[in-house]
């Protein structure tokens, strides 16, 4: 009856027990009924006392309720474990995993990257006429095809980005980048109940976007159980971190007070703490405090700050001095060998020699009221400003640049490679770039690597290479808890859109499909994947092969898809197959309505992709070069009921795609001599860009380009909306 009791003082009220001991329990701070079963009734092990719980309102003990029941197992014998006694359960799977990682790296199997674009920042700006931009110089035209350092920003998974940092990447000249990184710094999110909606503003509407699938899958990851989940998710990651260090590079890791003591745990574990370096305390200033909180201002961070080898002496440590505004008056020291300590420098007639001095370390905090010193000789406290004016970017994390301009110029030097894999809002690439650094930087966030692109375009950096992960494919559906595989929530898909699964003796492949009655084959791409040209392949070759061929249309739905998967459309328009977009807020409403009411109320749509239209090219020849002028016509978004928006702002949403669909368009670009392969952008345009139209809501909608002279030339046309969704065309000259 302990069990009972113990359960009962939680809840509170009154008790009852059975003949059979069976006990229940009303009342108190939440209505319970509470029947114990045998172990047998169950048919589960020997020793195990269950309780079948009904709650009315709250949940017990943590455990998640379905239709109002949990099953809680022994509590007696098999509460949950402290965070301190999983640690070890986390240290080894994470272990694991990075080894597998490693071993399938060794192995030759590889995850690569797909370039989506080699962005030349040439904004435009105005000019002789609104919307031109100059010739663009050949040699600038063929940026990155000689084989020079690119630096690169990556849209993905982080986890998949570092395994093919590691692997190298052939089609863009990277090697191996085992042991090639001098300093790394991260800021991975700290707070599981954070909203990551992404505030959009639109002419006459403001709405907010939720997460897309992937974002939503890797949220899930790291917040499912709490800070476990947060800690297994950066194990592995920090683990591939050291592997990608120099021997002479250093980390550094930003974190806040909820997880900092365990990670600091899991980072002396993984890089050792002989080669701890320092606890960096951030004091943000102009933070406000709440009128009626009951604790301490909290207005700072924690940065760990660990080397790769410490006793090797190479790693890399800068002192760092900052410029006064005026100057301090200091005392000379010199060490006095009969006291063993330093005193004060004298002149011939006892007087302490004083000079000025016009710089100071950063390390030290400087007075400049009471010309004090306040000596902090291990570097670990560090003042920094609220973000304000022009290096705001609107991004919800971002951290300021006086930061890691101080951690950069620390432990770095020119020329070296600083990695950030989870860029958030680009701080440390541009102030990398500005400090003469190379630099890779990475996010699975749509929003945010829009944002760090229109950022770098607008600090005009050197070409960069924009990248994605080729292949997002992974073994389990780990992310949700009714669909443990792919194939589960394909199965459900398939049923959505009205197709039938073929059996276990016809195809073991559970994500195909076929509509009865018909020749039409269906075929569910994977959530964790992007759909590419590669899926149109398998899903044409499929139609002609599977059961025997024979099928007249191919219907592919999925949920991510590839930059270019419009040219891939295109390349099999002759093959009868259709491509579809699942809504990607279809999970959540499998979870409150269940399969059945959506079969039933037929409420889910599968939509076209989004698509752009440009009118047709003018060029007109003038000596040695051409002037095209390039102008968007139309942007065709998928439908409202298919972006991860909630209904208020679909109905904004649907106003704006009738009144001016054109405003959707959050940055386009155009490569005026595509080859087919890598798209070259050389000329760009982006809202909030003011250089050119005053307009912050809008991209200007036309533009002219002066090239040199072909006789032929293709022309392709990018855009991205303000959903992250990209589109584009290619057009023959």
């Amino acid at each position: 009856m302990a069990i009972i009791q113990n359960v009962q003082k939680l809840a509170g009220g009154k008790n009852n027990t059975g003949n059979n001991g069976d006990a229940y329990w009303y009342g108190g701070r939440f209505p319970v009924f509470c029947i114990r079963f045998p172990a047998s009734t169950l048919n589960v092990g020997r020793g195990f006392v269950h309780f079948l719980c009904l709650f009315t309102s709250k949940v017990l003990a943590g455990n998640y309720l379905f239709g109002g029941y949990a099953l809680i197992n022994n509590i007696s014998a098999n509460m949950a474990k402290s965070l301190i006694e999983e640690l070890p359960r986390i240290v080894s799977e994470g272990r694991r995993e990075a080894a597998q990682i490693l071993e399938r790296l060794s192995g030759g199997t590889q995850i690569g990257l797909q370039t989506n674009e080699l962005v030349l920042p040439s904004k435009d700006v105005s000019g002789l006429f609104k919307g031109s931009t100059p010739q663009i110089p050949n040699a600038f035209n063929m940026a990155g095809g000689n084989g020079e350092w690119m630096n690169r920003l990556i849209y993905g998974d982080n986890l998949l980005a570092m395994q093919a940092l590691l692997a190298g990447d052939a089609q863009t000249g990277l090697p191996s980048l085992r042991g090639k990184v001098d300093l790394i710094y991260i800021d991975p999110p700290f707070d599981s109940k954070a909203d990551y909606r992404t505030p959009i503003t639109l002419p006459g509407a403001d709405i907010s976007q939720k997460p897309t699938v992937l974002e939503q899958f890797a949220y899930a990851d790291t917040w499912e159980d709490g800070t476990i989940s947060y800690l297994q998710m950066l194990y592995p990651r920090l683990l591939l971190m050291k592997e990608m260090l120099s021997s002479k590079g250093s980390i550094y890791v930003h974190i806040d007070w909820h997880v900092g003591a365990y990670v600091k745990l899991i980072l002396d574990d993984i890089f050792g703490k002989s080669n701890f370096q320092n606890e960096i305390i951030v004091h943000y200033t102009a933070v406000g405090l709440k009128a009626k909180s009951k604790k301490f201002h909290q207005n700072t961070e924690d940065i760990y700050y660990y080397v790769k080898d410490k006793f090797s002496k190479e790693y890399t440590y800068n002192e760092v001095y900052t410029k006064l505004d005026k100057p301090r008056i200091a005392s000379r020291h010199v060490f006095d060998p009969v006291t063993k300590k330093a005193s004060r420098v004298r002149d011939e007639n006892g007087n302490i020699q004083y000079f000025e001095v016009w710089e100071n370390k950063v390390d030290n905090l400087y007075n400049e009221d009471t010309y004090q010193i306040y000596d902090d000789t291990n570097g670990t406290f560090i003042e920094v400003p609220a973000l304000r004016g022009v290096e705001k970017t609107g991004y919800a994390t971002q951290k300021a640049e006086a930061l890691l301009e101080r951690i950069i110029k620390a432990s770095s030097n020119e020329g070296d490679l600083v990695c950030d894999f989870f860029g958030g809002s680009g701080t440390t690439a541009a102030v990398a770039e500005r400090l003469g650094r190379r630099w890779i930087t990475c996010d699975i966030g749509k929003p945010a690597s829009l944002v760090m692109r229109k950022r770098f375009i607008d600090q005009e950096v050197r070409p960069f290479l924009y990248q994605s992960i080729g292949d997002y494919q992974k073994e389990a559906f780990r992310n949700n808890k009714r669909y443990k595989h792919v194939g589960d929530l394909s199965q459900v898909v398939l049923g959505l859109y009205g197709a039938l699964p073929f059996t276990p003796e016809q195809t073991n492949d559970r994500n195909f499909g076929y509509i009865k009655g018909t020749r039409t084959l269906v075929m569910v791409d994977s959530p964790n994947r992007l759909t590419t040209a590669a899926t149109i392949r398998k899903a044409v070759e499929a139609k002609a092969s599977l059961l025997g061929g024979d099928w007249e249309k191919v219907v592919v739905l999925g949920w991510n898809f590839a930059f270019d998967i419009s040219q891939a459309i295109q390349k099999y328009e002759g093959s009868n197959v259709e491509v579809l977009v699942i809504p990607p807020d279809l999970l959540d409403k499998l979870a409150k309505k269940g399969y059945k009411k959506l079969i039933d109320d037929r409420s889910v749509r599968f939509s076209s992709l989004q698509y752009l239209v440009a009118k047709p090219l003018v060029v007109t020849p003038a000596g040695e070069q051409d002037e095209i002028d390039v102008e968007l016509e139309n942007y065709m978004l998928l439908s409202p009921d298919n972006i991860p928006l909630d209904d208020k702002d679909k109905e904004k949403l649907q106003e704006v795609l009738e009144r001016d669909p054109l405003s959707l368009i959050e940055y386009w670009s155009i490569d005026p001599d595509y080859d087919g392969v890598t798209f070259r952008s050389t000329w760009q345009d982006y809202r909030e860009n003011m250089e050119n139209d005053n307009d912050p809501l809008h991209c200007v909608s036309k533009t002219r380009l002066r090239v040199a002279h072909k006789e032929h030339r293709q022309v392709c046309i990018k855009a991205v909306d303000v959903f992250g969704f990209e589109s584009q065309v290619i057009m023959e000259v």
